[in-house]
């Protein structure tokens, strides 16, 4: 059985590997990579924009030609908000130029982890397992002009928007995300792929260590109050909510002897918060 890869700690846990990581770029974007250090929760110093964020997964090629960033997306109100890291992005790597062209390529993927509503401009919703977005310009013919490499890719891995023009490489990583999310252990996957494979391994509930499993509950803590307060739609609910919600998390591990300085990291709340429960 897989844990499921909408839950943050177990998506973070995957894609944090060499093996998965690079192969997870060579088969979106079709270019060789060798990375080092892969970051979670990557901010810059200072903020980039006015919005001080941090991306969910962030590496850098050796060899210093591309900046790649994944995230997942549970929400639909952070469609545009992915847009804005990837510019971002774009706006950090001027900073390093000293000429209008900036030093390296930037490449970008968004996972789709749970239904989403978007619309087009027209109202219609979006039904597509894969979208991307290239930057290049486009002539009357609407042929590409191929200028730049930079490319921010979306993925949905719901079934129902399955493209039969979507290449295998593309359908093996959809395929893998709905099998972990839906919980589907007979659903065929391609073990061929060594990325694919590396991620069953790593994500295989099975073989996952108490820490892992601890900090996978409180991930899924935090997105059920979340969903609680998206639901409710009160701006007012949403901090106050947010904060009863991990009062609740740092309640029950207390109860399960936890560290204080782990209680603080997962919750957000002080010390001082925590031992008033």
């Amino acid at each position: 059985m897989l844990a499921p890869l909408y839950n943050e700690t177990i998506f973070k846990k995957a894609f944090t590997d060499k093996i998965v990581f690079q192969q997870f770029i060579k088969d979106l974007f079709d270019i060789d990579i060798i990375v080092d250090k892969i970051e979670t929760e990557k901010k810059f110093e200072p903020p980039i924009a006015n919005i001080d964020f941090a991306l969910d997964i962030f590496a850098e090629t050796t060899d210093h030609r591309f900046v790649i960033e994944i995230q997942k997306i549970d929400y639909d109100y952070n469609f545009n908000r992915f847009l804005n890291y990837f510019t971002s992005l774009y706006v950090e790597q001027l900073k390093k130029g000293t000429k209008y062209e900036v030093p390296q390529t930037i490449l970008g993927v968004v996972v789709l982890t749970s239904p989403y509503k978007i619309n087009q401009l027209t109202g219609e919703p979006i039904r597509e397992s894969v979208m991307t977005i290239d930057f290049n310009p486009r002539n009357v013919k609407n042929d590409t002009i191929e200028i730049w490499k930079h490319k921010l890719v979306f993925l949905n891995p719901n079934p129902d928007y399955k493209k039969e023009y979507n290449t295998k490489n593309f359908q093996d990583w959809l395929d893998l995300f709905y099998a972990s999310m839906e919980e589907q252990s007979n659903f065929k996957l391609n073990l061929n792929n060594k990325g694919i494979a590396k991620t069953i391994e790593i994500i295989d509930i099975e073989k996952l260590d108490y820490k892992t499993i601890e900090e996978m509950k409180i991930s899924d803590a935090k997105k059920s109050m979340i969903t609680i307060i998206e639901n409710e739609n009160l701006q007012k609910g949403i901090n106050i909510g947010m904060e009863k919600g991990m009062e609740k998390v740092a309640k029950q591990m207390k109860l399960d002897i936890e560290p204080i300085e782990k209680i603080v990291k997962f919750t957000g709340l002080t010390k001082e918060q925590i031992d008033r429960l």
